[in-house]
C-alpha cells in the first residue's frame, strides 16, 4: 500500500457546487435528483461553505410524516442556504496524503472535505471515496 498517496488520486474532481443564493428547495432538488450527499457552496467564485444531505434532512418532517410535504417547503422558502450550509469548513490540498484524510475523517463530526487549492475548488473527498480506495487495495 503506498502510504503517501495524494488525495487527489480519489477525490471527485467533476465535483456538483451550488451558488450561496440558490434555494434550499434547489440545493435538496439536487441532492435527490443527483444522489449526493455533499454540495460545496460558492460565493463570488470561492468556497463559502459546505452543505450535506443531513444538514437538509434536519429541516424536513416530509420524512417522518405523512402529508408534510408542504410543511418542508414553508421551511425551506423561510430560511437562506447561508444560514443552514457550514461556514468556512476544512479544507485540504489536493497534495495531502489519503492516510492523513483518512485519519481526519475518523475524527470528525463530517464525512466530506473540499479538496481545495489557491481558494480554488478543485473537487471534494468523502468517506466513501476513502473506503474505496482501501479496498481496491486488497484486490
Amino acid at each position: 500500500m503506498k502510504k503517501r498517496t495524494p488525495v487527489a488520486k480519489i477525490m471527485t474532481s467533476d465535483v456538483i457546487s451550488v451558488d450561496i443564493c440558490e434555494s434550499l428547495k434547489k440545493v435538496e432538488k439536487i441532492m435527490h435528483d443527483r444522489h449526493i450527499r455533499h454540495l460545496p457552496v460558492i460565493s463570488h467564485g470561492k468556497l463559502a461553505g459546505i452543505i450535506s444531505h443531513t444538514d437538509i434532512m434536519r429541516l424536513s418532517f416530509g420524512s417522518l410524516f405523512d402529508g408534510q410535504e408542504s410543511s418542508d417547503e414553508a421551511i425551506f422558502d423561510m430560511l437562506k442556504l447561508e444560514q443552514i450550509m457550514v461556514s468556512n469548513p476544512k479544507t485540504v490540498a489536493p497534495t495531502e496524503s489519503i492516510k492523513d484524510v483518512a485519519e481526519f475523517l475518523t475524527k470528525a463530526e463530517f464525512h466530506a472535505l473540499p479538496v481545495v487549492e489557491d481558494g480554488k475548488l478543485l473537487g471534494i473527498v468523502t468517506t466513501t471515496d476513502v473506503i474505496r480506495y482501501l479496498v481496491d487495495q486488497y484486490e
